[in-house]
């Protein structure tokens, strides 16, 4: 149980290895880095949950995913400005009991989230 993520790169069909992503708590629009980190070959956090059972609070969270870093990183040519830089999602944590994943599936113009299981 616990919070977690998944991160595809919809552009070149694969896991989006690298990519930096942060974790905040968020309370009356001021938020609380908890973690950075950067995603593993298989698009997911290396140490496993972001958050488990013990440390997942009721409350609101944000994800923060560097998606201009990381397709500049895949050199993927991008206009200046990016159409896409940081993509933010906020969500709310009701049932800590209940386990929390939200992937993500991006590419350098779109993205698409959800709760999965």
């Amino acid at each position: 149980m616990g919070l977690s993520t998944h991160v595809l790169d919809t552009m070149h069909g694969c896991p989006a290895a690298g990519m930096g992503v942060s974790l905040y708590a968020t309370t009356g629009g001021k938020a609380e880095l908890l973690q950075r980190l950067h995603l593993n070959a298989d698009g997911r956090n290396p140490s496993g949950p972001l958050l488990d059972n013990t440390t997942l609070r009721v409350g609101t969270y944000r994800l923060v995913f560097d998606v201009k870093g990381y397709f500049a990183a895949r050199n993927v040519p991008l206009p200046e400005p990016s159409f896409l830089d940081q993509v933010s999602l906020d969500f709310g944590v009701a049932d800590v009991s209940q386990h929390y994943h939200v992937p993500l599936l991006v590419s350098p113009w779109s993205y698409s989230t959800y709760r999965g299981s």
